[in-house]
């Protein structure tokens, strides 16, 4: 069982959009005003202005905005989910009370949909907010407010685009991409430069994901080229919290492309992108946007130190991921912590496979369990089943190192944990991907007995990931998936024989 048998058996957690909902804001957005200004009292009046409102009914809504706005807050910054359905059901309330700027309310209720549907697993409220961004679209005219019409194309964008990364076909994302190509009609850089900027920004989120499935690496390369327009715009001294964002995303899609690449080159260059953003997200400034770069970039170095001999790049991985681990507490952001254990024990698991003994691999298994504590499949199923199918990955790997076959048994424990919320409905390709990691332990754990039982239930698993990774829809991994079957099968024959 060689690390390439695994197709990205463990999974890394990076702030993959760090400004994917910038515009999915709660107030109009002026021509070349920069995001995050306060607007609270602008806002409720912006609503609540409307003759046809007796002035119960204009306080009432005012004070809703006020509630919907304080409750997504909470639920965005916090993990409260049961805050965000509360904001959900204020901006119905306040649409069922017809204000004024009846788009703008949806696009807000489109937002906090999104972000809860991206804590749940299934896609039935991701598919709620997509809908409701499209009914503010017939509100809008692309003519009469062209500017609106835009900033709700990118809103589009954000929730086609989270819907797309949970879906295995490549359709939504494509959709994601056009709805902000559209937005850059009108949110062009001479008209509305920063606009035009972070749309970019958001562009290149979407090519990074639907990059991430493709075999080649023309996308990947696309949405570096949208960063790096972003860039010409959002220079640092314009906005250097903005400008540090778009290195973060950078260095994302670079790592992405990296990983395709042979050599090391593009990984530095992703590498170098975060730490460029480090520059301005100080811990004394953003405590936690400096925590989460520093976790993108052990996550990048984790990558990095993987392809390098030695040791010394993996250390500076486990030592930027203890960095983000100082702001990212368990009582100040649990669910950034969670991630951030996770992605340590990714590099952990990584450093103890170039050592002798299991003492730093027993700590990669600590940490994905440590993971698990905030990471629970009752609040983010699908979190807690990556977290299981890494701690498969890292039980599967300390068990090869020890004799007996427990470890192994609780790495193909792990594995079938993690399945049963990576459904094939839900997330048909990281089904695929755990299912060829479950037929990885069930090989090792077949090699280690007599006969062929476990090593019959190897090749089912793989004939299972083989349903999902096609060579349409995912080229590289099913060559991977092929490739361990046919040497299950080889080793069956031998056993027979």
């Amino acid at each position: 069982m060689s690390p390439s048998d695994f197709f990205d058996g463990v999974e890394a957690m990076a702030v993959r959009a760090a400004l994917l909902a910038i515009f999915a804001c709660l107030y109009p957005i002026k021509s070349d005003a920069a995001p995050g200004a306060s607007h609270n009292a602008q806002t409720t009046q912006h609503f609540a202005k409307r003759g046809s409102l007796s002035p119960s009914d204009s306080k009432r809504l005012e004070a809703l905005v006020r509630e919907a706005e304080a409750l997504f807050k909470q639920g965005e910054k916090f993990g409260d989910n049961a805050a965000l359905v509360a904001a959900i059901d204020r901006w119905k309330k306040i649409l069922d009370l017809r204000p004024l700027d009846r788009a703008m309310a949806q696009n807000n209720l489109a937002n906090a949909l999104r972000v809860l549907g991206e804590r749940e697993s299934g896609t039935t409220t991701l598919q709620q907010a997509v809908a409701v961004i499209r009914a503010a679209l017939k509100e809008l005219s692309r003519e009469r407010v062209p500017l609106q019409w835009a900033m709700t194309q990118n809103n589009l964008g954000n929730a086609l685009l989270a819907l797309g990364e949970r879906e295995k076909g490549p359709a939504t994302l494509q959709q994601a991409i056009l709805a902000y190509r559209d937005a850059l009609k009108e949110w062009t850089r001479k008209r509305t430069p920063l606009q035009w900027a972070l749309t970019q920004n958001n562009l290149g989120n979407a090519l990074r994901s639907l990059g991430e499935r493709e075999s080649g690496t023309a996308t990947l390369q696309q949405a570096v080229a949208a960063y790096r327009d972003s860039l010409k715009e959002w220079t640092r001294a314009r906005g250097p919290l903005e400008w540090a964002g778009m290195h973060n995303n950078l260095g994302n899609a670079l790592d992405a492309l990296g990983r395709r690449e042979g050599g090391s080159a593009t990984l530095q260059q992703a590498a170098g992108a975060y730490r460029q953003a480090l520059k301005e997200y100080t811990r004394e400034r953003v405590p936690l946007q400096w925590a989460l770069v520093q976790n993108n970039l052990g996550n990048a170095l984790t990558e990095l130190g993987e392809r390098e001999s030695g040791t010394a790049t993996l250390q500076l991985a486990v030592a930027a991921l203890r960095e983000a681990l100082k702001e990212f507490t368990r009582e100040r952001d649990p669910l950034k912590w969670a991630m951030t254990q996770n992605n340590l024990g990714n590099a952990l698991r990584s450093l103890g496979e170039r050592e002798s003994g299991t003492a730093t691999l027993q700590q990669a298994v600590a940490a994905y369990r440590e993971a698990l504590k905030e990471f629970t499949r009752e609040r983010v199923p699908l979190q807690w089943a990556m977290a299981q199918n890494n701690l498969g990955f890292a039980l599967a790997r300390l068990g090869a190192r020890e004799s007996g076959t427990a470890t192994l048994e609780q790495a193909v424990a792990a594995f079938r944990e993690a399945l049963t919320e990576r459904t094939r409905e839900r997330v048909p390709l990281d089904w695929a991907m755990t299912q060829n990691n479950l037929g990885l332990a069930l090989a090792a754990l077949g090699e280690r007995e007599s006969g062929t039982t476990t090593l019959q239930h190897t090749v089912a698993a793989y004939r299972e990931a083989l349903e999902e990774w096609t060579p349409e829809a995912a080229s590289y991994q099913h060559e991977l998936a092929q490739r361990n079957l046919n040497r299950a099968q080889m080793l069956i024959t031998r056993r027979r024989r």
